[in-house]
């Protein structure tokens, strides 16, 4: 296309962006392609409007039928980018009144919770897993009001060790809801570690984590390598699949282990 194509008398400078439209002095005028327009665009192309200011804060956002069409793509797909947006602290939907820039847009924190033996590996260091304890128990009565089953549910309770160049990286302490992983009961966990098998076998659906300060006692001291009262951090976690508890697991990190998040 020409800016002959266009019917001005004005002299100004076309700009054809990913979603298909040509932008002129802050304006969008739609164009027809045959590129798929994907959530990922829309989710950026709206948020960038947002932090330029196009759409300020407090605004009313076009509706998700006028953004469908003017990026030229399916309703749904402008839905799930609101929907992410929204979930990132940038607009605030309401069924009847419509999504706004929120006045004052909130990021969240992003963590990744990866295995002890890539955390480890990233490193360069060496990993080394070792299965201390395996017993088939029922549920005490603190686990059973920690992830809603009744008193009686059988459970399979674990405590393994991670470790860094042989040294003493991670302990874990894991319940696993046999009920809802049966075959947990079979799987051979000397190999490969528990979270490392459930990712696979029974992977969750929702997760609840929570992070602790916490001083060690006698016997984590001696697992962890180091003396009783020491400071740690300690993460407890539990996961569902749909509505039903899988695991609860406290994972205790050497003294010294930081934790970091990007936004």
């Amino acid at each position: 296309m020409t800016p002959s194509s266009v019917t001005s008398p004005l002299h100004f400078c076309l700009i054809l962006n990913r979603c298909a439209h040509f932008i002129l002095e802050g304006t969008y005028l739609p164009v027809t392609i045959q590129k798929r327009i994907s959530f990922q665009f829309v989710r950026d192309e709206v948020k960038r409007r947002i932090e330029s200011r196009v759409w300020p804060q407090g605004s009313l956002l076009p509706t998700e039928t006028q953004l469908a069409e003017e990026f030229n793509c399916a309703r749904a797909t402008v839905n799930r980018a609101m929907r992410e947006l929204a979930d990132q602290g940038f607009v605030e939907r309401k069924r009847k009144s419509g999504t706004r820039v929120k006045k004052e847009p909130s990021k969240h924190a992003k963590l990744e919770f990866s295995l002890a033996r890539q955390v480890v590996e990233s490193q360069n260091a060496t990993y080394r897993y070792a299965l201390v304890e395996r017993n088939v128990v029922t549920s005490p009565g603190w686990l059973s009001s920690q992830i809603n089953v009744a008193p009686d549910v059988r459970v399979l309770h674990i405590v393994c060790m991670h470790y860094a160049n042989n040294r003493p990286f991670q302990m874990e302490e894991r319940w696993i809801n046999i009920e809802a992983v049966p075959d947990v009961e079979d799987a051979d966990l000397i190999e490969q570690g528990p979270h490392e098998w459930l990712l696979t076998a029974a992977p969750f659906t929702d997760a609840e984590v929570a992070f602790c300060a916490i001083s060690a006692d006698a016997r984590l001291a001696e697992f962890m390598g180091t003396t009783a009262g020491t400071s740690m951090i300690q993460m407890e976690r539990t996961t569902w699949k749909e509505d039903k508890p899988l695991t609860f697991a406290r994972m205790t990190h050497h003294p010294g282990y930081c934790i970091r998040t990007k936004y």
